[in-house]
């Protein structure tokens, strides 16, 4: 399901225009963007929660030459799906 799709799945479930939903979908990402970078947790019951992880700095090998590269530190964003996704 890309962008557009959930817009107009969300517009029909909630009885909403299309532009109100892109509305509620663009607000809900730009808050969720900016509790991330905060490293803070998103948790949507019934959905899962989404969260940051840091991953340290290390040392790699190039597989074409098998030089040592070293691979910078990065968070990364991690989800974690909710039981009643799983079953």
């Amino acid at each position: 399901m890309n962008k557009s799709q959930l817009v107009e799945a969300v517009a029909r479930e909630a009885r909403l225009s299309k532009i109100d939903a892109v509305k509620a979908l663009n607000a809900f990402v730009k808050v969720a963007v900016e509790a991330l970078r905060g490293d803070e947790k998103i948790l949507l019951t019934g959905l899962g929660t989404f969260s940051t992880v840091r991953y340290p700095e290390r040392m790699g090998r190039n597989p074409r030459t098998g030089a040592p590269v070293r691979i910078p530190a990065r968070r990364a964003v991690r989800f974690r799906p909710s039981r009643t996704i799983e079953d």
